[in-house]
Parts: structure tokens; sequence; C-alpha cells
């Protein structure tokens, strides 16, 4: 396992979550500035990451985690409620994602290519 890898991976993904509370937060330019900084420094990382892991796997966690780390920043920063279906959906994504990782033959070719 690329360990440099999956630090990207944690990278972008928090830095997604970064310019998306920004989107809801910013109005002065230079916030906006900010926005526009962390975008890109999310970009970065993600195709970082995916010099070392499949894009299918770095896409999947990403998506995954920006789309449950959206939905409980909305609930905790920003005061939204949270209900009992968004919730199984969210453990759904996990599984889901887990589960595509777990049966991607490619995941050993790419730690044998870069392990």
């Amino acid at each position: 396992m690329n360990n440099k890898a999956w630090f990207y991976v944690g990278l972008t993904s928090v830095f997604e979550l970064i310019w998306l509370y920004g989107f809801n937060r910013a109005d002065a330019p230079w916030q906006w500035a900010l926005v526009v900084l962390f975008i890109f420094m999310d970009l970065n990382f993600l195709a970082k990451a995916c010099q070392y892991l499949a894009a299918g796997t770095v896409y999947a966690v990403f998506a995954a985690v920006g789309t449950i780390g959206t939905i409980l920043m909305d609930t905790f920063l920003l005061e939204q409620t949270i209900s009992t279906a968004m919730m199984v959906c969210m453990g759904l994504i996990l599984l889901g994602v887990l589960g595509l990782n777990l049966s991607d033959p490619s995941a050993d070719e790419e730690e044998e290519n870069h392990g």
C-alpha cells in the first residue's frame, strides 16, 4: 500500500471540503481568492494521487469523502438537519466505495508497480 498516495487522497478530500465551505461563506474578493486557491490545491493533490493509484479508486474515495463530508459539514457547521435516510445512504456510499476498492483487480497491479 502506497502511503504517499493515500496521503494525497486525504489532502485532496480535505481541500475539497474547505473550498466547498468557502462557497457558502465567501463574500469579499480576498475570500473568493482563497476559495480558488483551495480549488487549485485540491486538483493538484487529486492529480498526484492518480499518479500512484488507479484513477477510479482515487475518484471513488474522493467523491465519497466529498459527499459525506459535505452532508456532515452542512449538518454541524451550517445547522442543516440530517435524516435517518441520509445516514443510511451515507453508509451505503461507504460500503460501495469499500466494495469497489476490495473487488478491483487492478489494485494489486498498482501496488506491485508502485510498491
